[in-house]
């Protein structure tokens, strides 16, 4: 990978996790917006590492926490929809895969503190009510993720034109 785009991909990473540890809204963090990133970026066999090894780093510094698996296979899943978008990318389709990305997080974390947390009574009135009290942390979920993925994917593409290495892998723009 050339010398440029490593830092500049290590510099995203330092930030994202920077973005963890200060405060910051509940959900509001850049790490699905790294995940769709990764998945148009990066080469498939590295689209998942930035995002995982940030996480990985911030919560070793937060502190690990029950229901992890559920928060990593959210965004391992957002990674392959950034996979998806790595074809399909227009502004629009960008929007549509941000907003799929936070109804993906949403789900499967909900579903995972349902399944695991004792809160609810494992039927599927209890999974209700658990999706429907984790409804106001969407507001937060879909803000964090739109303004990080437009920061990102907007951002890079301005460099990009500049730099062209630091677009896909090869140094083409993004399509």
């Amino acid at each position: 990978m050339h010398m440029m785009r490593t830092i500049f991909l290590l510099l995203l990473a330092a930030l994202a996790v920077l973005s963890r540890l200060i405060p910051h809204p509940v959900n509001f963090t850049p790490i699905a917006a790294l995940a769709l990133f990764g998945g148009v970026y990066f080469e498939k066999k590295y689209a998942f590492i930035l995002p995982l090894a940030v996480l990985v780093v911030s919560d070793w510094i937060i502190g690990f926490y029950a229901g992890i698996w559920w928060v990593y296979g959210s965004f391992v899943l957002i990674g392959l929809l950034g996979l998806w978008l790595k074809n399909h990318k227009s502004i629009g389709m960008t929007a549509a895969a941000t907003i799929s990305g936070s109804a993906v997080f949403f789900v499967v974390t909900n579903f995972g503190f349902w399944l695991e947390s004792g809160m609810y009574p494992p039927t599927f009135s209890g999974l209700v009510s658990c999706y429907i009290a984790a409804i106001p942390f969407v507001r937060n979920t879909l803000a964090g993720d739109a303004v990080y993925v437009t920061l990102l994917f907007g951002l890079t593409e301005l460099a990009v034109r500049r730099i062209p290495v630091l677009g896909y892998p090869g140094g083409n723009s993004a399509r």
